[in-house]
């Protein structure tokens, strides 16, 4: 049979495309080798936001007293909050299989790899369908990338150390769980089982926290996770990894130093790879970098008639962003003149407190080359967040381009972060000004009206 379009991939960018194709009047077939959703929905945002969820619940009942309540017994069943994880999953998965069907979107449960290209286009066979349709979609997203560490390899198929995948389904709290990586899923992770009782330690080869967060922010995070009980090694690299499954030994160098940590579990956080491998890119002559499909910015690949979007270009790997591409190779095929503005893509840390982020810091923007400048507000100035958080210590960083006015970039730690932070990606894409942010009126009381008060601190 022949479509108008074959999507390889069912994550944010497939379904949302096929979606937005179905509706535009296209024809579409997409393959899906395990369940609708792909990581966010299966093993990656939702499932971590449940768990996070449940634990903020736990630390509240905890922690009341300040609040003037007072909760005694209070506990948390692990193994509940799996199965509360697992209902949502369910629950979303089903959705998106429901919007395929509105969409007549034929979904095929199977590997699919791109045979062959002809007069009709190009073939994909997968669970015993051999489909064509002129264009190609490439969705195939990313898998937990496991670094060549002695051991390490072994100690994932004997149990012992789990991807980002594995943690969610674990059962029986660990007593010590080590983190190889302090970046946003080990962070997040590192975070619930702190808050359920675990002995967490979380080792990161660079000397912060969170990636490319702002210094400042990431240190006011790393404090307020170190209040939780975890433990930080920083600018140390993992060397080697032995034991079995409930008794791990895990050796850390630091400098000259050698540190040893015993943990029941370990946890491999340290980044993501994009999928080409196996679905016949290279008999396309598909171009590729590092692993990562080579796309514009409206999802073309280097050969006419297949577009990639999602975490399989290497670009963001954040599913928002995933979405965004999808819609925009859509249109693309559709003679729609768009493309993404990789700008202003927000980034969201989900502990507590919580990171939002979009655009450039002041060192990054200094880098680019803009004549840049910051201003660092106190959330204490938000009378919503004084009555809200006991002795919080929250910061909204503005960085402007001190020539024009233009907002480059907005990175917040504290309450709704999360909420808040696409009126600031907004800011960004549209090359606000400071000036202009000061006439728009924000709600009170609230949080984000602390963003407001920012710009009239700017000089």
């Amino acid at each position: 049979m022949t479509y108008d379009l074959i999507i390889l991939g069912g994550g944010p960018a497939g379904y949302n495309a096929a979606e937005r194709a179905a509706h535009n009047g296209m024809t579409v077939a997409l393959f899906e080798e395990r369940a609708l959703g792909g990581v966010c929905l299966n093993e990656g945002c939702i499932p971590t936001k449940t768990l996070l969820n449940s634990a903020k619940i736990y630390e509240s009942a905890l922690h009341g007293d300040a609040f003037g309540v007072t909760v005694q017994g209070a506990s948390i069943d692990h193994a509940k909050v799996v199965d509360r994880k697992d209902k949502v999953v369910k629950t979303l998965v089903g959705g998106v299989g429901a919007k395929m069907r509105g969409a007549k979107v034929k979904v095929i449960t199977a590997t699919a790899e791109i045979t062959a290209k002809g007069p009709e286009g190009f073939t994909v066979e997968g669970g015993g369908e051999k489909i064509c349709a002129a264009k190609l979609l490439i969705c195939t997203g990313s898998e937990a990338a496991v670094p060549p560490i002695p051991g390490l390899r072994e100690a994932v198929a004997a149990g012992l150390a789990t991807t980002n995948r594995e943690i969610l389904d674990l059962r029986v709290v660990p007593k010590k769980l080590c983190v190889i990586g302090g970046g946003v899923i080990g962070l997040e992770m590192a975070s619930y089982f702190a808050t359920i009782g675990t002995e967490v330690t979380v080792v990161e080869m660079l000397d912060k926290i969170a990636g490319p967060t702002d210094r400042d922010i990431s240190a006011i995070l790393q404090k307020n996770l170190e209040k939780k009980g975890i433990k930080f090694l920083l600018g140390a690299g993992v060397c080697k990894v032995s034991g079995k499954a409930g008794a791990g030994v895990v050796e850390c160098k630091k400098g000259d130093e050698t540190i040893t940590l015993d943990c029941d579990t370990i946890l491999v956080s340290t980044g993501r790879r994009a999928r080409t491998q196996g679905i016949g890119l290279e008999k396309m002559g598909v171009m590729c970098e590092r692993g990562a499909i080579v796309t514009s910015e409206c999802g073309r690949t280097s050969v006419p008639g297949i577009w990639a979007a999602g975490d399989v270009n290497g670009k963001s790997m954040l599913a928002h962003t995933a979405y965004r591409e999808g819609e925009a190779a859509v249109n693309d095929m559709l003679g729609i003149k768009d493309r993404v503005d990789y700008r202003a893509i927000p980034a969201v840390i989900y502990t507590k407190p919580e990171i939002g982020t979009v655009g450039e810091t002041l060192e990054s923007a200094k880098k680019a080359g803009f004549n840049a400048k910051e201003e660092t507000v106190s959330l204490r100035y938000s009378g919503r967040y004084i009555a809200e958080v006991e002795d919080g210590d929250g910061i909204v960083k503005i960085v402007t381009d001190a020539d024009h006015g233009t907002i480059l970039g907005v990175h917040m730690i504290g309450s709704y972060a999360s909420e808040i932070i696409y009126g600031a990606a907004i800011m960004v894409a549209e090359e606000r000004r400071f000036k202009d942010v000061q006439k728009i009126v924000f709600p009170h009381p609230t949080v984000c009206e602390v963003i407001r008060e920012g710009m009239f601190m700017i000089k």
